[in-house]
């Protein structure tokens, strides 16, 4: 279920968390400890080896946009070319997962691509036996670009400014989630080791990217 519109203006004080867990993805509307375990799925592809945050320069930020929704999305270093689909918050709070392990899900409740804020795109790094869309992800480095088409028919760039693995218990949410004086955007998966007692691997993979055209 689509959340209501406003809630986009309120993700820094909403959203506590954001767990991604064998390319399940559970975000936390209330305190992360009290909030219910996402649902385990079976190992698919081996985990990417951890990595190190990368940096480097990039352009400065365009201008935010209006409102409109994300209607393709063009990761080229990926190879990925997909329409990604709408993932709204489910009754316990966690978010809709993607039906298949190659579709990319945008988040509903944060901006969309191009609005002031971090725009959030989730997708599986694998998915029942399968490689995820965002199987790939942990391989951006700073200065790729990400090409977003919207629904007004306006196309945004992004330009990765760096990438980031985090241990579940220590993700960086007011880092990824924070207000942000412009566009920004999040591309989130999972990463690290599956750990096969918990059902989940113990690693998020985090692409921090800006508009930059």
């Amino acid at each position: 279920m689509r959340p209501p519109r406003g809630r986009r203006r309120r993700t820094t004080t909403r959203l506590a968390a954001v767990v991604v867990t064998l390319g399940v993805v559970t975000v936390l509307v209330a305190d992360p400890a009290g909030a219910p375990e996402p649902s385990a799925a079976e190992p698919g592809t081996p985990a990417a080896p951890r990595i190190a945050a990368s940096t480097g320069l990039v352009p400065s930020a365009g201008a935010p946009r209006t409102a409109s929704e994300p209607v393709r999305l063009r990761v080229g270093r990926l190879g990925l070319d997909t329409a990604p689909v709408p993932l709204g918050l489910l009754p316990d709070g966690s978010l809709e997962v993607p039906a298949a392990a190659g579709t990319v899900g945008w988040y509903t409740g944060a901006p969309t691509p191009g609005e002031r804020g971090p725009a959030v795109l989730a997708a599986h790094v694998d998915w029942k036996g399968l490689p995820g869309a965002f199987a790939d992800l942990h391989t951006l480095r700073a200065g790729d670009l990400i090409g977003i088409d919207r629904a007004d028919g306006s196309t945004v760039t992004f330009t990765v400014r760096r990438v980031g693995q985090y241990r579940k218990d220590a993700f960086p949410t007011a880092e990824v989630y924070g207000d942000l004086g412009h566009a920004g955007l999040r591309l989130i998966t999972c990463g690290g080791v599956f750990d096969r007692s918990a059902e989940r691997y113990t690693d998020n993979v985090v692409v921090f990217a800006d508009l930059t055209g």
